[in-house]
């Protein structure tokens, strides 16, 4: 009689592992891509991020973070890429935004290219499930949830040691002549509050606004969010006002847009961090 015992529990073992797999690493390698093109520089560091940049065969000349990245195949810029250079590269899966061109997410569609579009996200909670479904995309959903979780529990702690506080009103400058601000449209909004602060344009319609409302809204705190000389500009343009309290107070901040503009989760928790510094400096007072 044959010796089934050893056999038997060789099965039911490998049974249990394979039940106890998230589903999408069980057919990791049917299901998933394998050769990925990033159309924008948060979902080129997020596949980092999730260990799939083997993946990665093409992205745009403004993914440079991380190091890495800088070295892929070049497809083109944000608005604009070069759609025979990436049927060229053959991939099976395109990240596109909502800043891609409609006409060319079509003609990849059309020939049978998955694109998958990742508006830019309003919020943290957007964010969030925006890294997740692009984790279960490419097959690395634990990866993604542990990544979360992690986020998730810093933005609470950073929360919750704000919660008590007085909430400094904020103005956000993200645009100049015209003055432009940032609504409950832009993620920019939710790094405010988390932080413990007030965005006074929170539920402004649109993102014009005038220095006068500025004015009258007596903000505490002015951050102005640019890349380059142009933030310094800004500074001494509203340094002018001097009435306004956060001129009084010396609390004119520059902010590059490439820390808030696309985050991922874990550059959201650190942009997160150093906004809260500067809305509320009595904590890292507090801290020393």
């Amino acid at each position: 009689m044959k010796r089934r015992g050893p056999l038997l529990a060789s099965i039911l073992f490998a049974a249990a592992m394979l039940q106890a797999m998230p589903i999408n690493d069980l057919y990791a390698s049917e299901n998933h891509p394998k050769r990925i093109i990033s159309l924008a520089p948060s979902t080129t560091e997020e596949l980092y991020l999730l260990g799939a940049e083997d993946k990665l065969v093409g992205d745009t000349t403004y993914c440079v973070t991380p190091p890495a990245a800088r070295y892929k195949e070049k497809i083109g810029s944000l608005t604009k890429v070069d759609l025979e250079k990436i049927v060229a590269l053959k991939p099976d899966l395109v990240l596109a935004t909502s800043l891609t061109n409609p006409k060319t997410i079509q003609k990849l569609r059309d020939l049978g290219i998955d694109v998958r579009i990742f508006p830019a996200p309003k919020n943290f909670t957007i964010l969030c499930d925006q890294f997740l479904e692009l984790g279960i995309a490419v097959g690395q959903e634990l990866q993604a949830r542990e990544i979360v979780k992690a986020a998730k529990e810093k933005v609470a702690d950073i929360k919750s040691r704000t919660a008590m506080l007085v909430k400094p009103k904020v103005f956000i400058e993200i645009g100049a002549k015209p003055l432009f601000t940032a609504n409950s449209d832009y993620i920019i909004n939710d790094f405010v509050k988390l932080a413990g602060g007030e965005n006074i344009a929170e539920g402004s319609k649109i993102g014009s606004y005038s220095k006068e409302e500025v004015l009258r809204r007596d903000a505490d705190v002015i951050l102005i969010v640019t890349m380059g000389f142009a933030g310094e500009a800004e500074r001494e343009a509203w340094q002018k006002l001097k009435t306004l309290n956060a001129v009084k107070h010396d609390r004119i901040y520059i902010i590059s847009s490439q820390k808030i503009c696309g985050p991922t989760p874990v550059t959201f928790v650190k942009s997160l961090e150093e906004i809260s510094a500067l809305l509320h400096p009595e904590l890292s007072e507090k801290n020393k």
